[in-house]
């Protein structure tokens, strides 16, 4: 990318043809250096593959787990007898965690 710049004395007011094509050569210095960089990220994103793979690989395996982990815990509770000791101290922990994120 080049900018080329020109200086004129100062009583010699630019004309309207100079100033339209000062803004068309910005306009296409512009455009070039858009397309430059879009250029440059899109090879600069074909040589991420093995990040991208490895990140996306980290994030389908922790949801899975993740949800592996709530859903059995939600199974498991819900085959429990609703009045035993355990769901007490499930449905009291729940309450103190709840009162715990209310007053912080």
């Amino acid at each position: 990318m080049s900018i080329a710049a020109t200086t004129m004395p100062v009583d010699d007011a630019p004309t309207a043809e100079q100033v339209r094509d000062s803004m068309a050569d910005a306009m296409r210095d512009a455009a070039n250096s858009a397309a430059q960089h879009a250029t440059a990220m899109k090879d600069a994103i074909a040589d991420s593959g093995p990040v991208r793979m490895l990140s996306r690989l980290t994030y389908s395996t922790a949801y899975a787990l993740s949800f592996g982990i709530v859903y059995t815990a939600v199974f498991v509770t819900q085959l429990l007898p609703r009045d035993n000791p355990v769901m007490h101290g499930f449905r009291d922990g729940a309450d103190a965690a709840m009162d715990s994120v209310n007053s912080a």
